[in-house]
């Protein structure tokens, strides 16, 4: 098992930063490796609840179900 931290800086200005972030972070945690994620600078506002339910990357995903199976799985985000 491996450790992860992802660091994010991007907010829902960048949906395909944010959403493959937060994908990444899910893939992580399904292959049982130790996640974190910290957000800092424009990526706080991922923190305040709804803010991310509209983000949406132009290839479709969206961050609002990968941040609610890591909220689930108890994956600590910082902020």
């Amino acid at each position: 098992m491996g450790k992860f931290l992802f660091v994010m800086t991007r907010g829902i200005e960048d949906p395909t930063r944010v959403t493959r972030a937060l994908q990444l972070a899910k893939v992580a945690k399904e292959q049982d490796h130790d996640v974190n994620i910290f957000l800092t600078d424009d990526a706080v506002v991922i923190a305040k609840p709804g803010m991310v339910d509209q983000v949406k990357a132009p290839t479709g995903d969206e961050a609002k179900p990968y941040l609610d199976f890591l909220i689930e799985k108890e994956v600590p985000i910082y902020v």
